[in-house]
Parts: structure tokens; sequence; C-alpha cells
């Protein structure tokens, strides 16, 4: 599609009609590319893919487990204290956006119980990769915070980093309970320091009992990376459940990346199809995560 066409082909064609159409564009691109291959440069997890995709639509999760959840199935229930609405996950309260209504949260809380099902690829932890009461947790990019409240009885601290004023809001309802071993930092982690953004070195020269990063910032993985050469220098025992979905290269650049380090990797099982990203190429088919361990 020619740049002077798309833009035309934006006004005409409605935004949820040209998702339908780059889903079937991209499925058949999918579909084609494996199937050129021979068969022996086609690994299982692949093939399992390519079967859902004969017979489904494209999804984030390609797989079954898509189906087990329903936005419809979700109940939302709202604080007038706090003048915002929460879905209880695992008996705690999760508020999200004051603005945000009823559906939308639905549809949120549905994707992230997705991200998070036992044969999701977006699962940050396994049962050989864990977190525990002596770990103290760095969840950058923590958004509505479900990660760090599922864990949050069971780790010793938690550093909540996230820049977005809204999600700070509905953060300091989710964790009030936890208060003593909760600490939010209103900014990016990045390459730099100013009053928005910190280096994670920068950060950790203070607070050296971080163990575990979990790192999910829409694409911005390698700016947090190159904020952690001290960090990785300094310590021997760490563990990093990073995500890999967002770009072509970013499971291939950060496993090399970390490898250096003398971090163990493992990716996560399965592929996602990040279909949001217009830069997408072939294979398609992403890891969702690497596991780092050291």
């Amino acid at each position: 599609m020619n740049k002077y066409f798309f833009p035309i082909y934006r006004i005409l064609v409605p935004k949820p009609l040209r998702t339908i159409i780059l889903k079937i564009n991209l499925r058949n691109k999918i579909l084609n590319y494996f199937t050129s291959l021979p068969e022996n440069e086609v690994n299982d997890e692949q093939k399992e893919v390519l079967k859902y995709l004969e017979n489904n639509k494209i999804r984030i999760f390609p797989y079954p487990f898509h189906n087990n959840y329903s936005p419809e199935k979700i109940e939302v229930m709202y604080d007038r204290e706090n003048d915002m609405r929460y879905v209880l996950q695992e008996g705690k309260r999760l508020y999200f956006k004051k603005r945000w209504n009823e559906k939308r949260i639905r549809r949120s809380y549905c994707d992230l119980m997705r991200e998070q099902d036992p044969d999701s690829p977006h699962r940050y932890l396994t049962d050989s990769f864990t977190i525990g009461k002596d770990d103290v947790l760095a969840d950058i990019g923590a958004a509505e915070g479900n990660f760090s409240l599922a864990v949050i009885e069971n780790i010793r601290k938690v550093y909540l980093f996230e820049y977005d004023p809204e999600w700070i809001e509905a953060l300091r309802a989710t964790f009030a309970p936890w208060s003593e071993k909760v600490e939010i930092i209103n900014r990016y982690v990045s390459d730099h320091n100013d009053a928005s953004h910190i280096r994670f070195d920068t950060f950790f020269e203070n607070k050296k009992d971080v163990t575990f990063l979990k790192i999910d910032v829409d694409g911005a993985e390698s700016v947090v990376l190159n904020s952690c050469n001290d960090v990785f220098n300094a310590h021997e025992s760490f563990k990093i459940a990073l995500c890999t979905y967002h770009k072509n290269n970013d499971e291939k650049d950060f496993t090399l990346l970390l490898n250096d380090y003398r971090f163990r990797i493992g990716p996560s099982k399965g592929y996602m199809i990040n279909y949001y990203d217009k830069k997408m190429k072939a294979p398609y088919l992403r890891r969702g995560l690497i596991r780092a361990v050291r």
C-alpha cells in the first residue's frame, strides 16, 4: 500500500474493518511463509501455531486457551470511597483508571488473565522460575500492577515503576494494604536522568536490595537494559522476566546481551503474534519473553 493511497484508505475504511483486513492478510502471510519452508526448519511449537491458524483467526495468543476467558464473566465493582472501579484478583482488589468504564475494565482484565494463563507465552513465572519471600521485585512498566499484586504476599518488597499519573492513583489504592512493603516510583526507567526519567543504575545506587526484575515497557525494553550496566555487573544472584514480543529482533538481541553478563537464558514456551507492530516481518512468530537467571 503506497504512501499516497494509505491516507485515503484510513479515511474511507473504519478502523475495526482495517483491523479485520490486517488480520486476514497477516494470517495468510504466516501460513504461506511457513508452508514455503522445508518441514525440518519448522519446529514443533511453530507447527502448533500453524495448526491453530488453519482453523482460527489471528490472535495475540494463537492457542485454544484464548477462549477460556470472556469479558462478560468478569465482575467489576465500585469503591465509593476511592471513586474507582476494581476487580477481585485472588481475593485482592485490583483498581483501574478512574475514567475507564466497566466494559473497558472487563476487556482489559480479560487480556491480563490470558497473559498469565499457565499455557501463555507471556506468563512471567513457572514452577521452576519463581519469586520468593526473600526477593525484592522491581516491576518496571507496572501499569495496573497485576503481577506485583499476584506475588505481593510472598515477597519482601516491591518497587513499582510507572509514569502514567492515572495508573499511579490506581496503584496507590491497590497496594494500600501493603504500603509498608511497596514503593511507587513515578518515573520512566530510561537511559538518562531527568525529572521524569531515571536510569536503573542510578536507582540501584541506593536500592541494592533488588533481586528480581520484571520488564514490560511496550517496546522500550532495550532502553531499560541500557540503564542496567552497573546492576548486572554488581549482582551475582539475579532473576529477570523480560518481554521480547514487541520487536522483531528483541529475543535474539536480549539473549546475546544477557549472556555477556553470565545469565542463563530460557524462552517462554510458545509464540505470540503482535499484529499491532507495523514493522512485523517474517517469521512473524515471537517469543513472549525470556527468563534469565544468574
